[in-house]
């Protein structure tokens, strides 16, 4: 069938697609996570 290889770069598209969303959410997360601890601490050392 001639639309293997078409079919495999999309799916290889798609792939790539999901791991760097994937890793996008998780390195804002950890971003957010890291900012809401320093935000704590900063209010716990200024009481």
């Amino acid at each position: 069938m001639e639309s293997t290889p078409v079919l495999n770069t999309l799916f290889l598209v798609a792939l790539v697609m999901l791991v760097l969303v994937s890793g996008g959410i998780l390195y804002l997360t950890t971003l957010e996570w890291r900012d809401r601890r320093r935000q704590d601490r900063d209010k716990k050392m200024s009481r």
